[in-house]
């Protein structure tokens, strides 16, 4: 977990960089709070399973509607109809880091 804590804060500091580096910043950013908070269940790499086979792998969300679409459900708290799923809620500016993650895997 402290691993993860510190791959946040190193890519924190590419976030108040202007341009493609700020975009790099943010998917880098966004990768360690999907690994902090969803890889538990959800597959979030470019290959792989999900650990939890009715968690779909984050790669293919694109593919079932635009990852955009999720920014109310983000900032609101993500809700499903399975138990195993906790309850999350983002600010907007975490809600666009991990969108811009979720972009990256398109």
């Amino acid at each position: 977990m402290k691993a993860i804590q510190a791959g946040v804060i190193v890519a924190c500091s590419f976030v108040s960089a202007p341009g493609a580096a700020q975009t790099v910043g943010n998917v880098a950013v966004g990768r360690a709070m999907a690994e902090m908070h969803c890889a538990r269940c959800h597959a979030i790499g470019r290959s792989g399973a999900s650990p939890l086979p009715i968690a779909p792998p984050f790669r293919d969300l694109h593919t079932r509607y635009p990852v955009e679409s999720l920014q109310e459900a983000l900032a609101e708290g993500v809700v499903t109809g399975h138990p195993d799923m906790p309850e999350f809620r983002f600010t907007p500016n975490e809600i666009d880091i991990l969108i811009a993650f979720l972009k990256s895997l398109e």
